[in-house]
């Protein structure tokens, strides 16, 4: 399950912006996940309440923002939504489409205290 190194990386991350900038509780957590990142959702939510026990961000509540998969179809040039990878172009049938969105992870906003 790599959700659980990705709850840690997020947990990094919260830890440094704390430092940086002197909040010492966290409420809430947006993360925008795309939908070609291979991030299970509910997994994540389970991780990184796992992950965040004992810590400034304990009892945040974790807001995910699905974004949509985007790409670009390399036969007909035509830009397409994207539920998963390796879907044929929904306009020519083709396979070769090259992925320009969706296939990522990050922290959005953070609302501290």
């Amino acid at each position: 399950m790599h959700e659980m190194s990705l709850a840690e990386s997020v947990l990094q991350i919260i830890v440094q912006a704390g430092r940086e900038q002197g909040f010492t509780q966290v409420k809430t957590v947006w993360l925008a996940i795309g939908r070609l990142a291979c991030v299970e959702p509910d997994a994540m939510r389970f991780c990184f309440e796992s992950v965040v026990a004992g810590t400034l961000a304990e009892g945040a509540k974790l807001e995910i923002i699905e974004l949509t998969g985007q790409g670009i179809c390399e036969d007909c040039h035509k830009e397409v939504m994207l539920s998963a990878l390796y879907e044929a172009c929904p306009h020519c049938g083709g396979y070769r489409i090259r992925v320009t969105g969706g296939d990522a992870m990050r922290v959005h906003e953070l609302e501290v205290e």
